[in-house]
């Protein structure tokens, strides 16, 4: 049998192959969406998954989106930041058909600016559990409903998908690695918290005491926000970094209580302001003062009798 050349493809068809390719990748607006890009995108190839509680998803929802509420990404009550094992993962996500190459919308309530950490952190849990094509709710269903958008009741029927979670740790940061930054280098331990929590004022309740890392400084969470619980968009996201020297460290990790403030510097700082090599801390300064390490701003027992005082009055 006689071997034919293969005949190289025409530059329109590579154009063209090119161009579906790229359509393909770039399905989702970015790591925000608007309500009505949201809308536009429903009944596509794409997965929506709502994390509020059971309860409150029963009462409406993004039309298509099944429920995964925020607990099944969080650690136990004495160590909320706790990941959960990639067995774990890999259930939670199968069980609600999501697969690494569909693109995935994460809603959320959008009541407040500290909500937005939810949909970060679960953001972020996606994208190191291998789901890369990502984008939140920009304002949550609150701005859904704003909008003049309606939500459904209609139960969802999931075919389990054959996910297998492997970590990813590019996003993540241990306690280990944070004990490095503390050494020394150029690493940026960044605080999401309130000055009132870095400065040993307040603390969680499952924190052994208050106080903060070593070396850290503190840019609140709040201060991605401005006029409502909606995050600004990458633009001022990077203006903002810049401004505030956020862009000068060779690394970053961002830290809070339990993760989940952090989670939202950590999504303004690597997905808006595209800043390379900022990592997330988990379990923050509960899991961190609860294994008995190095703390810094830790009131003494004069001190921390005031601060109980001023609590009860």
């Amino acid at each position: 049998m006689e071997d034919h050349p293969v005949k190289p493809l025409a530059p329109a068809t590579l154009a063209l192959i090119a161009l579906g390719t790229a359509a393909s990748a770039q399905s989702l607006p970015g790591p925000l969406a608007t309500p009505e890009e949201v809308s536009q995108l429903l009944g596509q190839d794409v997965d929506v998954i709502d994390i509020r509680a059971e309860d409150a998803y029963a009462e409406g929802h993004v039309d298509g989106a099944v429920n995964a509420p925020y607990a099944l990404f969080r650690g136990p009550d004495d160590n909320p930041g706790q990941l959960p094992t990639e067995e774990a993962l890999t259930e939670i996500l199968s069980e609600r058909g999501l697969e690494p190459g569909t693109p995935v919308i994460v809603t959320y309530q959008g009541e407040s600016i500290s909500d937005f950490g939810a949909a970060a952190r679960v953001y972020w849990t996606l994208k190191s559990a291998g789901i890369e094509n990502l984008t939140i709710l920009n304002g949550g269903l609150a701005a859904w409903e704003e909008a003049g958008l309606e939500l459904s009741t209609e139960s969802v029927e999931i075919e389990p998908s054959d996910i297998e979670v492997t970590w990813d740790d590019t996003w993540t940061a241990t306690a280990d690695q944070v004990q490095a930054a503390i050494d020394g280098g150029d690493t940026l331990l960044l605080d999401a918290r309130p000055e009132s929590f870095w400065d040993g004022r307040e603390a969680h309740p499952s924190a052994a005491k208050p106080g903060t890392l070593p070396q850290s400084e503190y840019f609140e969470h709040a201060n991605w926000f401005s006029g409502g619980p909606a995050i600004i968009d990458g633009a001022a996201a990077k203006s903002l970094a810049q401004e505030n020297g956020l862009t000068e460290a060779e690394a970053l990790i961002s830290f809070c209580n339990t993760g989940h403030w952090a989670a939202t510097n950590w999504f303004a700082l690597s997905e808006l302001a595209e800043i390379d090599n900022v990592k997330l801390y988990p379990e923050s300064m509960v899991g961190w003062s609860n294994a008995g390490y190095e703390m810094a701003n830790v009131p003494g027992p004069i001190r921390t009798l005031w601060h109980q005082i001023r609590g009860i009055f």
